[in-house]
């Protein structure tokens, strides 16, 4: 697994109970959970822009730890999980106010859930390595040329998937289109106060992808002093992604 998927099984491990991926994909996180000892289950939508749901079916992962989301609802009854954990699916999702509320609902008192996704403003556009493409209007002629441009000079992710760099710009804006929501900083914090109180906690995972790098682990303490944790943080939601740990009251 990535640096940010253990930093999400660590989170897991540390809170226990009965835990939720919610988004899981093709079940990574799950498995590494289960194996771990972990109480964990996860649930999806499998939207059409990922290969998701047959690779956890011919897993066996399918119905038995990995449950499917119909129609914005979770297979779950009201407060049944302690710790209900999303990596990089808030900006996937076509209605953040009723996923929160969804989530809210299975969440018993007092739990907890942790969020890590990037919000609009960031620069990188993480799913296809284009920075700022994100930022152009849908069906912009601008932002074509543009991820065309940069795609000609060797930027961009999965560059085999298209046989022209023109091709591959169509194709991955096509599918920011269809499968991406991003939203901006206040829309998002003002959904989860809405349902949670909420800590930000980038520091933490910042500290935590230093502590995995034996020649950065050093730079741990630095982040300890206010001045530096603070620019550190506003870098990071700018390069990466918010890191929201939220409970329910």
């Amino acid at each position: 697994m990535d640096v940010t998927n253990r930093f999400v099984l660590d989170f897991a491990l540390r809170h226990g109970g009965r835990v939720l991926d919610y988004g899981c994909g093709a079940g990574a996180l799950v498995e590494a959970g289960r194996k771990a000892g972990l109480d964990i289950v996860g649930a999806d939508v499998f939207y059409g822009g990922s290969s998701a749901r047959a690779d956890a079916e011919r897993a066996g992962l399918l119905n038995t730890s990995i449950f499917e989301i119909a129609k914005g609802r979770l297979p779950f009854p009201d407060s049944h999980f302690d710790v209900i954990v999303n990596n990089q699916v808030m900006e996937h999702v076509e209605n953040l106010d009723a996923t929160l509320a969804e989530i809210h609902r299975v969440l018993r008192p007092g739990g907890t859930v942790l969020s890590v996704f990037p919000s609009r403003d960031v620069w990188r556009e993480g799913h296809i390595g284009i920075p700022f493409s994100h930022w152009f209007g849908t069906g912009s002629r601008l932002r074509l040329y543009y991820t065309w441009l940069l795609r000609s000079l060797g930027f961009g992710y999965w560059k085999e998937q298209a046989p022209t760099p023109r091709a591959w710009a169509e194709q991955k804006l096509a599918w920011i289109d269809g499968y991406t929501r991003y939203r901006s900083r206040a829309e998002i914090f003002a959904a989860y106060r809405r349902y949670f109180v909420n800590e930000f906690r980038e520091p933490d995972y910042i500290r935590y992808r230093l502590r995995t790098n034996s020649r950065r682990a050093f730079l741990v303490r630095v982040m300890d002093v206010p001045g530096i944790c603070r620019i550190g943080t506003a870098i990071f939601r700018k390069l990466a992604f918010l890191v929201i740990v939220s409970r329910k009251a």
